[in-house]
């Protein structure tokens, strides 16, 4: 066991050996919690990358403009931390929207690096418990359950490297 690693934008996310994780799910900021650093404690000690979008520095000021250079930025590093990343978590807030979330579900639904928590009381629970069906994308009622998920593959994803 060692500790992890944990990547928030705008850092680089290349240059790291290992089993790594892209957190996605709600951030609408003032409404989400965050859950991220709760999920990144469950996981704690177990040698991860952790992708976290979070982004400390955040300007709710920013256009939401392709044209905007900061705002541009976060959804490159976000969209290349997906592609890149081994394994994505997916947490959907009840109280939430979170439509960029639901966006990266759509894109990342095919990818088979999936697992999701969508508790009830999230408005759209019943077109992504169908998404998640469709795809064989697994599905966990907590965020415990969640980052159980992440160990029992990093466990499997190092047994097939021995």
């Amino acid at each position: 066991m060692g500790t992890n690693i944990v990547v928030k934008p705008p850092s680089p996310i290349l240059g790291y050996e290992g089993l790594s994780i892209f957190l996605a799910g709600s951030i609408e900021m003032g409404v989400a919690e965050d859950w991220q650093i709760e999920l990144q404690d469950l996981l704690k000690d177990h040698s991860l990358i952790i992708y976290n979008p979070r982004r400390d520095d955040w300007d709710s000021s920013w256009e939401q403009r392709s044209d905007n250079p900061p705002f541009r930025e976060q959804v490159e590093w976000e969209l290349a931390a997906l592609n890149r990343a081994d394994l994505i978590l997916m947490y959907l807030q009840p109280g939430t929207k979170s439509p960029i979330s639901l966006l990266e579900l759509g894109l990342c639904a095919a990818s088979r690096k999936l697992a999701i928590c969508c508790p009830d009381g999230f408005w759209r629970k019943g077109n992504v418990d169908i998404v998640c069906q469709k795809f064989s994308i697994p599905q966990c009622d907590t965020l415990e359950e969640l980052a159980n998920f992440a160990i029992k593959k990093k466990t499997e994803w190092s047994e097939e490297w021995m």
